[in-house]
């Protein structure tokens, strides 16, 4: 099982970015975190990296939830999504399939909120 969904944009960095902003809007997600880990590197180490964000994604409903199943659940939340520049005018998304990342914790009740969360994360990757 893969532990992630992709898509390859032909679209501007930037504008990649928008777009998945405005499909996990439309799936009930925030941005609770966004990482710029080219400038963190940059900054921390001074070496160059390809543009690459983290974002953290959050649905409220489902992360309440979860934290009602299993309290210690925080520690794989958010569900992370990530842009990165691939090559000039390639840009990848990356979402984490929250079913693949929950299958270390033995929680039945994590399981079908895992789902409900997978195909909403599904359906923003498939919708860029």
């Amino acid at each position: 099982m893969s532990y992630y969904f992709t898509k390859t944009l032909d679209v501007s960095f930037d504008e990649a970015i928008a777009r998945v902003t405005e499909e996990l809007k439309k799936e009930g997600f925030g941005i609770l975190t966004d990482i710029d880990v080219k400038e963190t590197l940059k900054k921390k180490l001074d070496v160059d990296f390809q543009k690459y964000r983290i974002l953290g994604a959050c649905n409220p409903p489902f992360a309440y939830k979860s934290l009602q199943a299993e309290d210690k659940i925080g520690l794989m939340l958010p569900c992370n999504v990530v842009v990165q520049e691939i090559s000039d005018g390639k840009i990848e998304v990356v979402a984490v399939d929250p079913v693949a990342s929950m299958q270390a914790i033995e929680n039945p009740k994590l399981r079908d909120i895992a789902e409900q969360v997978q195909v909403k994360l599904k359906k923003v990757i498939d919708n860029l």
